[in-house]
């Protein structure tokens, strides 16, 4: 898959880039999407049910349908076919569109290298093939995997974005080493299940976004420095001139950022081996 450039007759074009989409499937090739795969998607515009706004810069933006994705993969010895590789505007990588041998259809990421007419199978005994999935414990150390359950039976929660993958390290007992995409080694169980290989749209991490619109059509809303506020408005605020805040980086609420750890899950510390750091 390439990026796709413009021949600059506008300002904006001249540093836009987007994907050229030449791995999916035509639109008049596709399918008919399955009803109950597909359902609509409501805005919060970053407010919580009593209308204040708890996550600012959101709102506005194109009206999108959510594809109900098979993070699960519980659909296991049945193999299934390829039909279509499509865009999904809900995230970053590819799906995939299977057809299982009794008739029923779903959806799952696409890992890099699937093609339509691919077989692909949930199972332990399945080949070490892009999409295929497996528990960690049938998996050969060194794969590269994703969608990686943290809790068996749970679905997949780790290495879901564009060109994400994660790699099998070792294996200890009922644990598995698992490199993340961070680099962050962690202890996984070994019952837990992985899909094969690295996901789709690797070039998405060298797109341009070229111009502000473009952020706007994805619901991204204009963001204000501190530095350019009032002293109630943010901490930065204030001062004659262009000052530059004074005191260390932090948020409007007043919690320091840039290096400053807000992890705190005591519980599941036990489980990583080398932090990301």
């Amino acid at each position: 898959m390439a990026i796709k450039t413009f021949k600059p007759i506008t300002p904006s074009l001249r540093y836009k880039t987007v994907a050229d989409f030449s791995v999916l499937t035509p639109k008049k090739e596709q399918p008919r999407k399955p009803r109950k795969l597909v359902t609509s998607l409501t805005k919060t515009g970053g407010r919580n049910q009593f209308g204040k706004m708890t996550v600012r810069h959101i709102g506005g933006g194109h009206k999108r349908k959510y594809r109900m994705i098979d993070f699960k993969r519980d659909k296991r010895e049945i193999p299934s076919v390829v039909a279509s590789l499509e865009y999904d505007p809900n995230r970053t990588a590819y799906i995939a569109l299977l057809n299982y041998a009794d008739g029923e259809k779903r959806y799952i990421l696409a890992p890099l290298n699937l093609n339509v007419g691919d077989k692909v199978l949930a199972s332990d005994q399945a080949d070490i093939k892009p999409g295929n999935n497996l528990s960690l414990s049938s998996i050969p150390v060194g794969t590269l995997i994703h969608n990686i359950e943290i809790e068996p039976g749970r679905g997949g929660k780790l290495a879901r974005s564009a060109g994400g993958f994660a790699q099998l390290m070792a294996k200890e007992g009922e644990y598995c080493q698992v490199k993340m995409p961070s680099g962050e080694i962690r202890l996984v169980h070994s019952r837990c299940r992985a899909s094969v290989g690295q996901l789709s749209n690797t070039e998405h991490e060298n797109m341009t976004i070229g111009k502000a619109g473009r952020n706007r059509w994805l619901g991204v809303r204009p963001t204000n420095r501190g530095v350019s506020m009032n002293p109630i408005d943010h901490p930065h605020g204030g001062g004659e001139g262009k000052s530059s805040g004074g005191g260390h980086p932090r948020t409007p609420w007043g919690v320091p950022t840039k290096g400053y750890k807000t992890r705190n899950n005591k519980r599941t510390d036990a489980f990583i081996v080398k932090h990301r750091r």
